[in-house]
């Protein structure tokens, strides 16, 4: 690496704080990432192309479907339902990997902007992650954000929705070899399952309004039409 390229922390750092579209901040840091670590991300290539080809989130809730109703712990511990969110007003649902993921963490500071804005207005951004309550907290302090992040234990509601997939030998040996990777000591079991980072807006009524779902975790829902989908049910 010559001394004048930036590691993958620092683009990390600067990807985050960027006066740039989501978009545009996750594939500078999806381009960092291949350039520094070719091999994971050619396997990563490989399974968004399983996941494409199977399938993955198409039996998932579609616009103008019911959210499945949930009761889940936040970051403290404190059981939070489907119903209570609502009675406050629409919320967007957002699915992430874990505290351990750039992308993630990327996504969740663009979030953290976006709620500031939309709060005052009764809207919510709820993030939902398969990681132990320690993680959850981490993610949400790291970010700065002022909504709740839920803890999906074993999957199980991601799974319920069919937003969630089994990571595959390949990608679990690699990750393996990074200990800042360990998902299983982060999600407190050894099944390397992940959510797909899907996001639902949902009305008062809990009818789903707008959703963006992709297999490929380097692109989520722009922050655009995240807040015009909340505006429209407020």
């Amino acid at each position: 690496m010559s001394t004048g390229e930036a590691s993958l922390q620092e683009t990390f750092e600067r990807c985050r704080q960027m006066d740039a579209s989501l978009a545009e901040r996750l594939a500078i840091m999806a381009d960092a990432v291949r350039k520094r670590w070719p091999m994971g991300t050619e396997a990563v290539d490989r399974l968004v192309r399983r996941l494409q080809q199977s399938g993955v989130g198409q039996k998932a809730p579609k616009v103008g479907d019911m959210m499945p109703s949930f009761l889940l712990p936040d970051e403290t511990g404190s059981l939070v339902s489907l119903e209570e969110l609502l009675r406050k007003g629409p919320v967007a649902f957002t699915f992430h990997r874990g505290h351990w993921c750039p992308y993630c963490r990327i996504n969740i500071n663009a979030l953290a902007h976006a709620h500031g804005e939309i709060a005052p207005k009764g809207g919510q951004i709820v993030a939902i992650i398969p990681e132990r309550e320690q993680f959850a907290l981490e993610l949400k302090s790291d970010a700065q954000a002022d909504f709740p992040v839920l803890v999906d234990m074993d999957n199980a509601y991601a799974m319920s929705l069919g937003v969630a997939f089994w990571m595959g030998d390949e990608l679990k040996k690699i990750m393996l070899e990074n200990p800042d990777w360990d998902i299983s000591s982060f999600q407190g079991n050894d099944s390397w399952v992940l959510p797909v980072p899907a996001t639902f807006v949902v009305d008062r009524d809990g009818i789903i309004t707008a959703r963006f779902l992709d297999p490929d975790f380097r692109r989520r829902m722009s922050i655009e039409e995240l807040l015009a989908a909340l505006r429209k049910e407020i």
